[in-house]
């Protein structure tokens, strides 16, 4: 029993009151010595009182929620009957708004997705505007189809517009299980806005989707274009005067020698060959520009399909 007074006189007790800057008691402020297990909660009356063992010079730290964090550094001794004020931690927010996303008629602004070069740089692509679109959230792969589906919805309800007017054959022929293609070349829009949500009432006739592709008002320069893929390639020219400017694209797809490095379940008599061309006259006028646009495709493919009803295939 005789050391008792001895541990007794070991602890410090630190003690006080923590409050608001008005005055009013905080219940629930957590208070401990930085470094240390010491520590209690305040009361209803925002009191507090913990035992110690540390000696010497301590820091308290007084922190409760939406308050400013309060520390202070002296000798434990002087920790005693404290009256603590905490002060409001105060945040400035600046001014958030939300606003839907819209389409707006000859607006692309807002709603560009892509450009010439962002097609024929994404993978799996292969140069069709198409196919890149279909890496974009909210479209869809069905099968092996290779058209633009959008939310569950079927091809034909995403709408295509080249300059506003609707194109009824945005894609070139194909046959069962065989992906189709876009018709057109990236190269000609100045750029390819694609809307899964809301779009104008101008286009009320789509139902899932609009794409719009906007052909070059003017060339920026003269240049030409080549592009070269594994199973084909493609050529561009483009000349410009003072008032006029002629854009000539062609492209040769042939899958002969991808077939022959990966045969597929389908017995090809010819692999899937197609070609196409394009071309685009503009010329300034006093008050607009008059554009005209021609285009021309082909597909050469011949091939046998299993067939569960033909022992003898699909042709």
């Amino acid at each position: 029993m005789g050391f008792l007074p001895i541990l007794a006189l070991g602890q410090t007790i630190v003690s006080g009151t923590v409050t608001e800057a008005n005055g009013m008691p905080i219940l629930g402020a957590n208070v401990y010595l930085e470094g240390t297990y010491d520590g209690a909660s305040t009361t209803e009356q925002g009191g507090f009182s913990f035992e110690t063992t540390a000696t010497g010079v301590q820091v308290l730290v007084v922190s409760f929620l939406s308050f400013e964090t309060f520390t202070m550094a002296a000798d434990v001794s002087q920790l005693q009957d404290l009256t603590i004020k905490l002060r409001e931690d105060v945040n400035s927010l600046d001014t958030v708004t939300i606003s839907a996303g819209t389409l707006e008629a000859s607006d692309n602004s807002k709603v560009s997705v892509l450009k010439p070069l962002d097609v024929v740089t994404t993978a799996s692509a292969l140069g069709d505007f198409v196919g890149a679109l279909q890496t974009l959230p909210g479209t869809t792969t069905v099968a092996e189809d290779g058209r633009l589906f959008v939310r569950g919805g079927d091809a034909g309800e995403t709408q295509i517009f080249i300059d506003g007017i609707r194109v009824f054959t945005p894609y070139t022929p194909t046959t069962n299980n065989i992906p189709t293609r876009g018709r057109y070349s990236p190269f000609l829009f100045d750029g390819i806005t694609f809307s899964t949500g809301g779009y104008s009432a101008e286009y009320g006739q789509a139902l899932s989707s609009v794409l719009l592709l906007n052909t070059i008002d003017e060339p920026d320069q003269e240049k030409t274009e080549i592009s070269l893929m594994t199973v084909g390639g493609g050529l561009g020219n483009t000349q410009k005067w003072e008032k006029s400017s002629l854009s000539v694209n062609a492209t040769y797809i042939n899958l002969a020698p991808y077939i022959a490095a990966f045969p597929d379940r389908n017995d090809w008599q010819k692999p899937f060959e197609g070609y196409a061309g394009e071309t685009v006259f503009r010329h300034k006028l006093k008050n607009g520009l008059f554009k005209l646009y021609a285009a021309f495709d082909g597909t050469d493919f011949e091939l046998t399909q299993e067939d569960i009803d033909l022992p003898e295939g699909l042709d």
